[in-house]
């Protein structure tokens, strides 16, 4: 499946731009520990009124998750999981149209959370944690996220083929559960088992995972290696410019959706790196095939 073609028919129903546009998924947190913003918005009023902010500012799709995935946090079961967003993701849909994704690797929360609303699935393990997922986001039509992860770092491999054969094992699992070729997105898992070049690697050769022919996701928001970029003693909350400039870039490289915790900045920055990408290519006498969508 060609960007071309994704661009002329919509792969997704729920997400009609995919492949026309860079989506924005603004990130919605419902989590005492995330590393950004954890505790902000673990209560059912304050995570509406997130919502209503990143909707004004023109997110393509939210996310909501219950549990932290960054390194060292502590696991929650799904129950819990389940009782800190099915009232929020349920309350979120009722007054938006926007798609809701849930950001969990447990097939039970995901299928509370699809009943109660939410459209995709964004699994940080690539659906290979939990054997029941792929069948629940299938028994929904839910289109799946599947991002690569390790246990292990290993700084002696390459990165981008050890993503290939993850890819590989997400994408059978997903067909072999009924999920089709069309529902599937990838995200090579900035900040989750790798070291820090392989972390950069894994948008400056965003070219090789898109020969896999599926729209790519990519989620550097704040995170820690932009710290290590700019200056190791900025908070999450600052590192804004680093997370643009590492989303324009992987826009660029062919990247279809940025999960971002700032929405506005975001839109603004895709709708520039688009003309002028578009504008390069339309003088040049290239098409944008390949390159993450029509621009």
């Amino acid at each position: 499946m060609s960007a071309a073609d994704t661009a002329q028919t919509p792969p997704i129903s729920c997400l009609p731009d995919l492949g026309r546009k860079t989506l924005v998924m603004g990130i919605l947190n419902v989590t005492p520990d995330s590393f950004s913003d954890g505790g902000n918005f673990d209560g059912l009023e304050t995570a509406l009124a997130h919502a209503e902010v990143l909707i004004a500012e023109g997110a393509d799709i939210i996310d909501i998750g219950g549990e932290s995935t960054r390194p060292g946090a502590t696991a929650v079961a799904a129950d819990e999981e389940i009782r800190r967003i099915e009232p929020i993701v349920r309350a979120v849909a009722a007054r938006t149209a926007i798609p809701i994704s849930i950001d969990t690797y447990k097939a039970a929360t995901a299928d509370v959370a699809l009943t109660a609303g939410a459209k995709i699935v964004n699994d940080v393990w690539g659906l290979q944690r939990d054997p029941d997922i792929a069948a629940v986001a299938a028994a929904h039509g839910a289109p799946v996220i599947v991002m690569h992860n390790r246990t292990e770092i290993d700084g002696s491999i390459d990165i981008i083929e050890d993503m290939k054969a993850f890819f590989a094992r997400s994408v059978e699992i997903a067909l072999k559960a009924g999920i089709p070729e069309r529902h599937i997105i990838l995200d090579p898992g900035v900040g989750f088992g790798k070291t820090f070049p392989q972390h950069l690697q894994a948008v400056g050769r965003l070219p090789e995972i898109r020969t896999l022919g599926f729209p790519i996701l990519i989620g550097t928001s704040r995170k820690s290696l932009l710290g290590i970029l700019a200056d190791h003693k900025l908070e999450p909350k600052d590192r804004l410019y680093g997370t643009i400039a590492s989303n324009v870039a992987a826009i660029m490289l062919g990247a279809d959706i940025v999960r971002v915790h700032d929405v506005r900045a975001h839109v603004e920055a895709a709708r520039v790196a688009e003309a002028i990408m578009k504008a390069g290519l339309s003088t040049s006498g290239l098409t944008t095939s390949g390159l993450g969508g029509t621009r």
